[in-house]
């Protein structure tokens, strides 16, 4: 369902970060401040070969230093990648079985897919991404006061389709236990990022 949901939301996914489409009447005090501020954080990680698994449409992918390889499921979500960054590489993949050899990478993030994830869903990637990768950084939403921790969405597309999407939202210092132990490189009102060794 989130697979379909997603190769469908591609053309308009960019909405929801630049506050334009059904995003412009949403009260988000200081968003663009606080989407503003996670470039620079990213960019301030040291350069490394990194896998960017659901990468997207690569907004947030453009801001990683170093050797890049953008993954996703969605083949609509890669053509804006491919177009956004034509000289990284892009593939199509399925993020529970990443197709590339242990120790391919130094580092692998994540960008508003972990929150996603149910229980078995979170373990299975987590071990990919290990496998593959000796780092793990994620991005995605915090816990505010209007949201509950985790719980199902109704959302619905410029094409007026309807989607069931199951989203957590987190605590900077929870979601590094959850990893395993690691640090918390932002903790905003609406994003938090993580790096857990």
């Amino acid at each position: 369902m989130v697979k379909a949901y997603y190769e469908r939301r591609a053309r308009e996914y960019d909405d929801w970060y630049l506050g334009l489409g059904r995003f412009v009447e949403r009260d988000r005090p200081a968003w663009e401040e606080h989407v503003a501020a996670l470039g620079p954080i990213l960019a301030f990680l040291a350069p490394a070969r990194t896998l960017d698994v659901a990468c997207g449409t690569g907004f947030l992918t453009r801001h990683l230093p170093g050797a890049l390889v953008g993954l996703d499921q969605s083949e609509s979500m890669l053509q804006i990648a491919r177009a956004r960054m034509p000289d990284n590489n892009f593939v199509r993949g399925d993020a529970f079985s990443l197709p590339f050899p242990d120790r391919s990478f130094d580092r692998v993030f994540t960008s508003h897919f972990y929150g996603h994830l149910e229980t078995g869903e979170r373990e299975r990637f987590l071990a990919e991404a290990r496998r593959v990768a000796p780092e793990l950084v994620i991005c995605d939403a915090a816990l505010r006061a209007d949201a509950r921790p985790e719980e199902w969405q109704e959302r619905v597309l410029n094409d007026g389709s309807c989607w069931t999407v199951y989203k957590r939202y987190f605590v900077a210092e929870e979601l590094a236990d959850e990893l395993g132990g690691g640090s918390v490189l932002y903790e905003g009102r609406w994003f938090v990022v993580v790096r857990s060794p």
